[in-house]
C-alpha cells in the first residue's frame, strides 16, 4: 500500500469516528427512551414529556409524547398525551405551531369526544385561532373563525371552569372585530362620506353593544349626524358618551358639543 493510499484510509477513518463521536454526543443529550419491553414504558414516556413540556422545550415534549400515541394505543395515558402534543405546538406561538396545534385538538376531540378534557382542547382551538388574529386594518378571517370556536366552547361546556378564560378571550376577539368595523367608519368620516360612516358606527353598537370601545363610536357617529344637519339624533350619542366613558379622550369635547347643542 502507498503512502498516499494509506493517508487517504487514515483521512476517512478519522472523519468516521468524528461522526460517531457526534452520533454518540447527540444520543446521549436527546431524549432518554425506555427499555424496549418494559411495563411502565408508557408512564415513562408521559412523564418525561410533561417534564419537557413544563421547561418549555417544546420538541423534546413533542418527540415523547408523539412516541407514546404512536405505540401505546391502549395506554390510559394516550389521551393526554394527545393533549400534549397540541400543547407543544401552541407552546412554540407560531403561525405554523398554532396550525398544527388545532389540527391536534380536533382529533383528541374526535378520539376521545367524552373525555372530562374535551373543554380543555376546545379552549385551546380557540385560543390557537385567536393568536393568529391581525390588527383591525387588516383582514379579520382568524378573528372571525377564533369567535366560532370560542363560541362553540360556551355552547358545549357552560360550566366548564375554564369558562372565565373563554369569555375573556371572546371578549377582546369580538373588540378586534368591532373595532375593524369601527376604523372604516372613521375612514369613512375623514373622507367626509357620512353616510357611509353612519351605517357602519350603527352596525357595530348593533351587532355589539358592549364594544369597549363605544366611546369613539358615539363620538364619530355623532359628529357624522352633525354634519348630516340632523343634531337631535346626534345629541342621544353625546349623552351616552359622557355618561358610559366619563373619562374619556372624547369626553371635554363631547361636552362642548352639548352645550352647544343644547343652546
Amino acid at each position: 500500500m502507498t503512502n498516499a493510499n494509506l493517508a487517504r484510509r487514515l483521512g476517512a477513518l478519522a472523519a468516521a469516528l468524528v461522526l460517531l463521536a457526534g452520533a454518540a454526543r447527540c444520543a446521549s443529550t436527546g431524549p432518554k427512551l425506555p427499555t424496549a419491553g418494559s411495563i411502565d414504558a408508557d408512564k415513562f414516556l408521559f412523564e418525561r414529556g410533561s417534564e419537557a413540556l413544563t421547561n418549555k422545550k417544546w420538541l423534546e415534549a413533542r418527540e415523547y409524547f408523539r412516541r407514546l400515541v404512536d405505540t401505546y394505543p391502549q395506554s390510559q395515558y394516550r389521551a393526554d398525551a394527545k393533549l400534549g402534543l397540541g400543547d407543544s405546538y401552541i407552546g412554540q406561538n407560531t403561525i405554523e405551531s398554532n396550525i398544527l396545534a388545532v389540527n391536534e385538538f380536533r382529533e383528541f376531540l374526535t378520539y376521545f369526544p367524552l373525555s372530562t378534557r374535551a373543554d380543555y382542547a376546545q379552549y385551546r382551538i380557540g385560543l390557537a385561532h385567536f393568536r393568529g388574529m391581525l390588527s383591525p386594518q387588516r383582514d379579520q378571517t382568524a378573528t372571525r373563525e377564533a369567535l366560532v370556536q370560542l363560541d362553540l366552547f360556551l355552547t358545549r361546556y357552560p360550566a366548564s371552569s375554564l369558562r372565565p378564560e373563554v369569555e375573556k378571550l371572546r371578549r377582546q376577539a369580538r373588540d378586534r372585530l368591532s373595532g375593524s368595523e369601527f376604523e372604516v367608519g372613521r375612514l369613512y368620516y375623514r373622507l367626509k362620506w357620512c353616510p357611509g360612516a353612519v351605517e357602519r358606527f350603527k352596525g357595530v353598537l348593533v351587532q355589539d353593544p358592549d364594544y369597549t370601545g363605544r366611546d369613539g363610536v358615539y363620538f364619530y357617529l355623532g359628529g357624522c349626524l352633525e354634519r348630516m344637519q340632523r343634531p337631535a339624533e346626534a345629541l342621544p350619542y353625546y349623552d351616552r358618551l359622557v355618561t358610559e366613558f366619563p373619562k374619556s379622550e372624547f369626553a371635554d369635547e363631547t361636552k362642548k358639543k352639548i352645550a352647544l347643542l343644547k343652546r
